[in-house]
């Protein structure tokens, strides 16, 4: 009974920013448990190499490219794979961009700008997208990677930008809760800590850095990429079943300090 619950099965799941890192491990995650998932990227080189080794393995993926700031690419990426398989299950937004070290008193337009188009407007243009199909059939499953920076303030980087639109996803994720439970959509969170990818690799390089990051977690290290596509995995099925508006923390148990 319980593991029929974490099975995908049938299901259509789409993820933004699947190209590498945690998007990558969620994508063979939610494959892995039986759902043919659609990798989305902007860059067509990583895109092209996720999608083929996937298929390597013997899972069921597409691949569609996808820059999540583009409101008309989001909705004509919907319309495609709604063409193809008629519905869309599973949504996680995933895509995501962190630009730091910039002190708010000095942060340009430009930085402060792009860091919410992606973060921010970018996962409310695809929840929009796929959350309205997923009110047309009836159902669904959102899950949009926040951040424990929703919840605390990194040091010793500056970084108001990233700080703030992740803040504004866990709140974006209770709002439409609230919007589309009784239609049965949900739309959880999980709040990741800092996870051993590409994006983060130059910590390694920065003792000071990495002193503060490691050393102000009760675990004592950084994350791994399947740790965090584990537990969307288990929001994203219905072992889930009962929770929407949800901002699951994955974090080392980082904010107890």
């Amino acid at each position: 009974m319980y593991l029929e619950k974490f099975k995908l099965d049938g299901k259509i799941a789409v993820v933004t920013g699947a190209a590498r890192g945690i998007g990558l491990a969620v994508v063979e995650a939610l494959a892995e448990a039986g759902a043919t998932v659609v990798l989305t990227d902007m860059n067509p080189e990583l895109l092209n190499a996720a999608v083929d080794g996937l298929k390597a393995k013997g899972y069921p993926v597409e691949g569609e490219l996808l820059d999540v700031t583009d409101v008309k690419g989001v909705d004509a990426v919907r319309d495609r794979v709604l063409s193809r398989h008629d519905r869309v299950d599973i949504l996680v937004n995933n895509a995501g961009i962190a630009i730091s070290n910039h002190p708010a008193e000095d942060m340009a337009d430009d930085v402060w700008n792009k860091v919410i188009d992606v973060n921010l407007n970018g996962v409310f243009w695809c929840c929009r997208a796929f959350g309205k199909s997923m009110l047309e059939q009836g159902g669904g499953s959102i899950v949009n990677v926040g951040s424990m920076s929703g919840f605390v303030v990194n040091r010793p980087q500056e970084q108001a930008n990233y700080n703030a639109s992740k803040a504004a996803v866990h709140h974006l994720t209770r709002s439409l809760a609230a919007e589309w439970g009784a239609r049965g959509v949900r739309v959880n969170s999980v709040a990741p800590t800092y996870i051993d990818t590409e994006m983060n690799k130059y910590v390694y390089d920065d003792p000071e850095m990495y002193r503060h990051w490691v050393g102000g977690t009760p675990m004592n290290r950084l994350g791994r990429t399947d740790e965090v596509a584990s537990v969307i995995l288990f929001l994203a099925s219905e072992a889930s079943s009962l929770m929407t508006g949800s901002i699951v923390l994955a974090d080392g148990g980082y904010v107890c300090w």
